[in-house]
């Protein structure tokens, strides 16, 4: 689960007093002005090949699952998750393929008809304008009801650590051993996750990934890529994987899979 705003809640919802949030479901009207927002997300992301495939679906898919906030008639806010069958032979409610695998599941499992088990958040998106403000906290408390509302006791997050860019070459497991003075992890939006009562499971080490020719990565990032071995890229949790003599080079991502227990509200 990504979110572009690094604030951890820690200044309540100061400045958010104003904004409202509900399921798409509700406001339906909503689900096309999804992507009004003016996101911060790096440029390598958007070229994820699941992403691209069926991200754009998922609000109009699972609107129930989905949250949208508004100030006044702005959109400023949105967040996506999914419910999938974990039960299926072969699967597993936190595979180690992380967001990728629980989005393609639950768009086969909705083509196939198959009944949900579980529901996985996948993005909370705040516009940049209102980054800071404690508004990415909201999002997902109101998200965790949603889910609770379809009849779900389990949300489940393959978090992307959001200050883990700034030390790619730190294994993901070292990375989250590092904890404030009050004993909170010292990332931010694990932090988030944790303050509502989400404990931290396992590692999804390959949940994301993003390949491309070497002509590619020079035009989403602006650096040369002239080298064979690891490179360090703005904005990702782990150094890109390049190889001149193939014209390639990719990206795997790892996350944090999170797991929170939500109050049952089937309606």
């Amino acid at each position: 689960m990504t979110s572009n705003d690094s604030n951890d809640g820690t200044g309540g919802t100061a400045g958010t007093g104003g904004i409202r949030i509900t399921p798409f479901a509700e406001r339906p009207a909503l689900i096309g002005r999804a992507y009004e927002i003016a996101d911060t997300w790096p440029e390598f992301t958007s070229h994820e090949p699941v992403v691209r495939a069926l991200l754009g679906w998922v609000v109009e898919e699972f609107p129930e699952y989905c949250v949208v906030a508004t100030d006044g008639d702005r959109v400023v806010a949105r967040g996506f998750s999914v419910p999938f069958n974990a039960v299926l032979e072969g699967r597993e409610e936190m595979p180690d393929r992380g967001w990728d695998q629980v989005l393609l599941w639950a768009f086969a499992d909705r083509r196939q008809g198959n009944s949900p088990t579980v529901a996985s958040a996948l993005e909370i998106t705040v516009d940049a304008d209102y980054l800071g403000r404690g508004l990415s906290y909201r999002m997902l408390a109101a998200m965790r009801e949603a889910v609770g509302s379809q009849g779900h006791d389990t949300l489940l997050a393959p978090v992307r650590p959001n200050a883990k860019h700034l030390w790619p070459r730190v294994p993901m497991a070292a990375y989250l051993e590092g904890l404030r003075a009050d004993g909170l992890p010292a990332d931010p939006w694990v932090r988030v996750h944790v303050k509502v009562g989400g404990t931290v499971e396992k590692i999804a080490p390959a949940s994301m990934t993003v390949s491309g020719s070497l002509a590619e990565w020079r035009r989403w990032t602006g650096l040369p890529f002239d080298r064979d071995g690891e490179i360090e890229v703005p904005a990702a949790l782990v150094p890109v994987q390049c190889s001149l003599v193939h014209d390639r080079a990719v990206y795997v991502e790892p996350n944090v899979w999170v797991r929170h227990r939500v109050s049952h509200r089937a309606e």
